[in-house]
């Protein structure tokens, strides 16, 4: 809403919530999430065109165009637990758009939905609202922003997806909307469909990217068998026109609020339709990514001698990917809890993920159908006496590493390529491991200094070799 309240100056955009303190915090100088570039583009605007209220009711009643973008989570018990998307914050905003609505609006599905949401929301939105001759169209306009480049993004978008319905009101509400991306987007960037086709794009896109990096890290694993190297395959297979380099990074595992809960609502949404076999297919990328993490682990306490019971280990980054405090299904979450298990005792750096988050993350439950997940079959979560007990947090990477066995880079922090791995090394217990779970780091150099390596589907240092035979 900031990028359209920037761009088309003409535009009032209010940008309600319930919550006072996340208002209170897009109104200061603190914001309440990181995204690069996106405080310069709130600063601009707020105060001319652009307000962040409370006043929910107020404005959504005058405004002609409602963006509605509330959480959309997994189910977590009833019917498709673990899978289903819950839509009750849906329903609720539509409940509350009809009380007030005296005016026709278009309304726009910005949330990541199952296929014919709108038809259900219309059917809340018409039979709660008083006044008969008010008229709700509904649009699905899904964003495809990537978080840490989001404003970037915006910006210059790939393309805009607008569905809508086949009908004279429905092609209007597509143009109305069209008219004010087309202000900063080329006109052949907007892409138009019915609105059955653009609720699914955005689902699927999502499972295709995941799907791309499950199928690099299971070549990882491959590579580790064969002595190939993940990145030199990567780099083949990018060179190909018909495949492309993006989403080819091996890593210890995809994250993020998106990837893993809209490949478990595509996959409900298959087996709700009869498609097990298609449910299946889609279900083995989470189950991969799943894999990759284990594996991980597994390696850790393999190449420390099969124990790393009593052992600091320095886990370098908790958000889900660089240039975000996001932390949703973060697989250092994953990481921390197989080494927890271990009896392991972990210090945690990141540079945006705040000591309570890291602490509330590694308490919280994961879904029953998810469990056991870790290598040595331990339940999770575990306690917050035994979060604290095993888990310390700290602010600078250098008083992380301090007396650690090991360093785990989690996060691909630009920062942690830069780092001065003398004053590391000569700081920690030896032998000194580095299980690079990014691939970031330079491991010739950090062999020169002294330090046993290990990347993801690269070739494995012989100390380790020697471990695994």
């Amino acid at each position: 809403m900031a990028m359209i309240a920037l761009k088309c100056p003409d535009i009032q955009v209010a940008v309600v919530d319930l919550n006072q303190q996340r208002i209170d915090a897009w109104n200061s100088e603190c914001l309440p999430i990181y995204e690069p570039g996106l405080y310069e583009v709130v600063k601009a605007c707020r105060g001319r065109n652009l307000i962040f209220s409370t006043d929910c009711r107020r404005h959504v009643a005058e405004a002609d165009i409602i963006f509605v973008s509330v959480n959309t989570p997994t189910k977590m018990t009833g019917v498709g637990a673990g899978k289903a998307a819950d839509l009750a914050y849906w329903e609720g905003a539509a409940r509350m758009i009809a009380s007030v609505s005296t005016t026709s609006k278009i309304i726009v599905e910005k949330s990541t939905v199952p296929v014919k949401t709108a038809e259900a929301i219309g059917k809340v939105l018409r039979r709660n609202c008083a006044d008969p001759d008010v008229h709700f169209e509904i649009l699905s306009n899904p964003e495809f922003l990537a978080e840490g480049t989001a404003v970037k993004d915006l910006e210059a978008p790939d393309r805009v997806l607008i569905g809508g319905r086949d009908t004279q009101e429905g092609r209007a509400a597509v143009e109305a909307l069209s008219a004010v991306y087309e202000q900063w987007v080329p006109r052949e960037r907007v892409l138009r469909a019915n609105l059955w086709s653009a609720e699914l794009s955005k689902l699927t896109a999502n499972a295709m990217l995941a799907q791309r990096i499950s199928s690099i890290n299971s070549i990882s694993a491959l590579c580790e068998a064969t002595g190939a190297d993940v990145q030199q395959v990567a780099h083949a297979l990018g060179t190909d026109s018909r495949i492309g380099s993006k989403f080819l990074n091996a890593s210890v595992g995809f994250g993020g609020s998106c990837f893993q809960k809209d490949i478990l609502n595509l996959v409900y949404i298959c087996e709700s339709v009869g498609l097990e076999r298609v449910a299946q297919y889609w279900h083995s990328v989470i189950q991969i990514n799943d894999y990759q993490k284990n594996r991980f682990v597994e390696r850790v306490i393999s190449g420390m001698f099969n124990t790393v019971s009593g052992k600091k280990i320095a886990i370098l980054g908790f958000a889900f990917k660089k240039d975000t405090g996001d932390t949703r299904e973060t697989p250092a979450i994953d990481v921390c809890h197989g080494l927890i298990a271990d009896d392991a005792c972990l210090c945690i750096y990141d540079p945006q993920v705040s000591k309570d988050q890291i602490y509330r993350d590694l308490a919280a439950p994961k879904f029953q159908w998810d469990l056991p997940m870790l290598p040595n079959g331990a339940q999770v979560p575990f306690t917050d006496s035994q979060i604290e007990k095993s888990v310390s947090i700290s602010s600078d990477p250098y008083q992380a590493s301090a007396g650690a066995h090991a360093l785990c880079v989690i996060t691909e922090w630009d920062e942690f390529a830069d780092l001065d791995y003398e004053r590391i090394y000569a700081s920690m217990s030896k032998p000194a491991f580095i299980f690079d779970g990014r691939n970031v780091l330079d491991h010739g150099r950090l062999q020169s200094i002294g330090f046993i390596t290990y990347g993801l589907g690269k070739p494995i240092d012989p100390f380790l070799r020697s471990q695994q035979c």
